[in-house]
């Protein structure tokens, strides 16, 4: 029992300064973390009024000017780093006409960085508008517009399957070396086109694809009058298709009469 009894009492003393030296570390660890809070809270309450000197702006804008972001920004309370709302300048540079999407971040000590991505304008839409790629509609004017920009007419709600309309014909006429300019659906759903050589296009409410390469394919077959140009086509038949014609020199004469 003796060597037993011995054995026992040494285990016991090992585990005693295992437990010892635990909970000592452990202790020391917990002044450790209270001390390093004190000295955060203390960090932070003296540069609670930290300002912020540096704005970066990404994303290269084109049309929205970096004194348009900055007067945006300025409306939001700028005083300090750690009271500035992220949330309350990236809704005054979302306001801005021309931007779609915008990002902003905090960088310590003194740095705002904000992403910057703008509409890309595709098309005029019902004249005072402008469609981005993704058939959005969007309020915004720049002398820095490209030239060109199709014009595209539609009811409410419509944009962005005209959007998709246009592109789907335009590609269809250029193949056949026609430009497509101008595209209108009317408050019936009924599609008109206008070709950069002035030829209008009706193709109704159906099958507008199938009526427009009806067009490509009638079009080198057209007996064209002396003096006249082609004005009106009409595709809205099953089968054929109605043409009206212009006479441009006969126009100016008559003008030329009345002047």
């Amino acid at each position: 029992m003796r060597p037993n009894l011995q054995k026992a009492i040494a285990n016991l003393r090992t585990w005693n300064w295992s437990v010892i030296l635990g909970m000592g570390f452990f202790i020391c660890v917990l002044l450790m973390l209270s001390r390093s809070f004190f000295w955060v809270s203390d960090w932070l309450v003296a540069h609670r009024d930290a300002q912020i000197k540096t704005l970066t702006v990404l994303g290269e804008p084109y049309y929205t000017s970096e004194r348009d972001i900055i007067s945006a920004i300025s409306k939001a309370e700028l005083s300090s780093f750690f009271k500035l709302d992220v949330k309350a300048v990236q809704a005054s540079v979302k306001s801005l006409p021309w931007v779609a999407s915008v990002s902003v971040r905090k960088h310590w000590p003194d740095t705002i960085q904000i992403y910057v991505t703008e509409h890309n304008p595709v098309a005029f839409w019902n004249s005072d508008s402008l469609l981005n790629e993704s058939g959005f509609i969007f309020q915004a004017s720049s002398d820095k517009l490209p030239k060109g920009l199709p014009q595209l007419y539609g009811p409410e709600g419509s944009e962005k399957e005209a959007w998709e309309t246009f592109l789907q014909l335009k590609e269809m006429l250029a193949v056949n070396s026609f430009e497509l300019t101008s595209l209108a659906l009317s408050e019936r759903f009924a599609w008109q086109l206008w070709l950069k050589n002035g030829i209008e296009l009706n193709l109704g409410r159906q099958e507008k694809a199938k009526r427009v390469q009806r067009f490509i394919d009638v079009y080198p077959l057209l007996q064209r009058p002396e003096g006249a140009l082609l004005d009106v086509i009409d595709l809205r038949y099953d089968t054929g298709l109605a043409v009206s014609w212009r006479y441009p020199q006969l126009q100016e004469n008559k003008e030329k009469s009345k002047a």
